[in-house]
């Protein structure tokens, strides 16, 4: 993993080095630079693949330059396609530019793993996200510059001011995290996964290369197949993970996730020695037990990492100016905490678990949309379209009902916070029922283009390009980054996720109970007491230490001085908080009203 840096036109040495320095957790190993008459590219580096000098970046080949990012598992395979006489390192980067020679921007068809990198060729610069959004890249631009990094922090300086963008502050109200390519700042945007973007003679233009539902024909019907090609892909997809020499740790929860991860390391002779956060005084929210459980079964070294009210309150601010921009993760605090302990003990590398859920349906809310999608064929449903709207209710339910009764989009990403209905009578301006809409509407039109019509396609496909790509990819990577640490998730090996998409609804769905499928593979691998527990997800108690330490004041006082909400709403919400309810919507406007605070006001 490393950090990514340039800039196209005109610019200041001085300046564009201090931007840098912004970077430089991202890749402590070596900063290195490249630059010219109307360049400037840089790359701060974490050694990983061929740790040598010799494979220090920014890397040239010919006239084509690159500064690269992640990591390509299938970098030797590719050698031996490319066929070429002579290399100069054992790097993936050297592979990748050996692959544009070859193929020019098509390369990105033939890379397998997590990267975002910036290519310089002549007159062009490509910038290129994977397919998943693993790895992110943001970008400025003005009247004759284009300046981009793998943080916003890095471009902030090139702003002439900084300004909220709306459209930012709607999606991520809506979904968690803005959409792309929005950002909070004005004048900043992002790539989406699976897209590259062209910047020549000052235009750009952009190409999405990859959409999961064109690689998921034919269907897999016959289950024991199916089982069978998710359990070869996932093996391999691990194996790839872990084919290193750096030393590599595992995330471990008690749930199925990381536990599979584990196990089919263990059976190809890496024992991976796994970290489990734990919360002393909220019994709850703690998964120490379960892990420990599951450590034993799988005979490894297991450390647990306690986290206090005192670390949440120390280490709160901090975390919340790195990420950048607002995200909607009360999570990010405690998996931070676990990547420093991690890095702390020397590791580079660390497998995790996303991307499970979205494949294997392992949400039971999805079910519930299911159960919720049968209400559109209900033949009296006009009456109960006009009831709904004259009895408006803040509970989701009503809100599903609503849209069935309606004929609108039901699901609208696992991530879905506030509605529209919601944001209408929290904000201060007017908010249309279903507006959020356009946000998704691109995506569904390519669903609806794919030939698929099961919602549970949907509901995956969705949940992988903004739930997944936009939301739990971004924490994970700012916060592992954060220790200079190598983040890799073996769900979301594309060729896997194109296999578990390419198998009948009517088995990934089963018999109504999560994650069907992986559980049946689990069983050559776990016990039924791991396979079998009731999933907590990442849970901890933010809002209690929130109530405690009175920070939620700080959104009266932001509204006080921006007027953006209602205030009597903003009540409502904090009242409903204390009482257990609305807890992420309040984590929301917190994480808001920080960054508000500190940028604009």
């Amino acid at each position: 993993m490393c950090g990514v840096f340039g800039i196209i036109g005109d610019y200041s040495p001085s300046k564009a080095r201090e931007a840098l320095k912004r970077l430089a957790h991202r890749g402590r190993d070596h900063c290195g630079i490249v630059e010219g008459e109307g360049y400037f590219l840089s790359h701060q580096r974490l050694s990983i693949t061929d740790a040598h000098t010799r494979s220090h970046q920014p890397m040239c080949r010919g006239r084509v330059l690159i500064s690269f990012n992640g990591e390509i598992y299938n970098h030797t395979a590719l050698r031996e396609t490319l066929h070429l006489t002579h290399w100069e390192t054992d790097s993936d980067t050297e592979v990748i530019l050996a692959a544009y020679e070859r193929w020019g921007i098509a390369c990105v068809n033939h890379l397998e793993g997590m990267f975002a990198f910036a290519l310089i060729d002549g007159d062009k610069l490509y910038l290129v996200r994977d397919r998943f959004g693993k790895k992110p890249l943001f970008y400025h631009q003005n009247v004759d510059t284009l300046v981009f990094a793998s943080e916003i922090k890095a471009i902030k300086p090139f702003l002439s001011s900084v300004r909220m963008n709306d459209e930012a502050l709607h999606s991520y109200l809506s979904f968690l995290a803005p959409t792309p390519p929005h950002t909070f700042y004005q004048g900043i945007e992002k790539l989406e996964s699976g897209e590259w973007l062209c910047y020549e003679h000052n235009k750009v233009t952009k190409h999405r290369y990859y959409n999961v539902l064109e690689r998921s024909f034919p269907m897999i019907s016959d289950r024991n197949e199916a089982l069978e090609r998710i359990e070869e892909e996932l093996y391999r997809s691990v194996g790839a993970r872990l084919d290193t020499n750096v030393p590599v740790a595992a995330l471990l929860s008690g749930g199925l996730d990381s536990a599979m991860i584990c196990a089919i390391a263990a059976r190809q002779g890496k024992k991976l020695p796994v970290f489990t956060l734990g919360y002393d005084e909220y019994s709850a929210y703690d998964e120490r037990v379960n892990a420990a459980i599951t450590a034993e079964y799988l005979g490894l070294e297991h450390t647990e990492v306690i986290i206090s009210q005192n670390d949440f309150h120390e280490h709160l601010d901090e975390l919340l100016i790195h990420m950048d921009e607002p995200l909607n993760d009360p999570a990010a605090l405690p998996l931070s905490l676990l990547m420093k302990k991690i890095g702390s003990q020397g590791y580079k590398v660390v497998l995790s678990g996303e991307g499970s859920d979205e494949l294997f349906l392992g949400y039971r809310q999805y079910f519930e949309y299911f159960d919720i999608e049968k209400a559109a064929s209900l033949h009296h449903k006009n009456w109960l379209k006009k009831y709904f709207h004259s009895h408006f209710s803040m509970n989701r339910e009503w809100e599903w009902y609503k849209r069935v009764f309606d004929e609108s989009l039901l699901f609208r990403t696992s991530g879905e916070k506030f509605t529209d209905l919601q944001q209408n009578k929290l904000l201060r301006r007017n908010v249309r029922d279903n507006e959020s809409l356009r946000f998704l509407q691109e995506y569904r039109e390519i669903f609806e283009q794919s030939g698929h019509n099961d919602p549970s396609m949907w509901y995956s496909m969705i949940d992988l390009k903004l739930f997944v790509g936009e939301h739990f990819l971004a924490k994970l990577d700012r916060v592992s980054m954060a220790h200079t640490i190598e983040a890799r998730t073996p769900f979301l090996d594309h060729t896997l996720a194109e296999t578990v998409l390419s198998i009948d609804p009517v088995l990934r769905i089963g018999n109504g109970q999560t994650k069907t499928l992986l559980k049946q593979v689990a069983r050559n691998y776990l016990s039924d007491e791991i396979i079998n527990r009731r999933k907590k997800g990442f849970a901890n108690p933010y809002m209690e230490w929130l109530i405690a330490s009175g920070r939620l004041e700080l959104i009266r006082e932001v509204n006080d001085k921006t007027g953006l909400f209602y205030p009597e709403v903003i009540e409502e919400y904090l009242d409903l908080a204390r009482r257990g309810k609305f807890k992420q919507h309040v984590w929301g406007l917190y994480v808001l009203s920080h960054w508000i605070k500190r940028e604009l006001l």
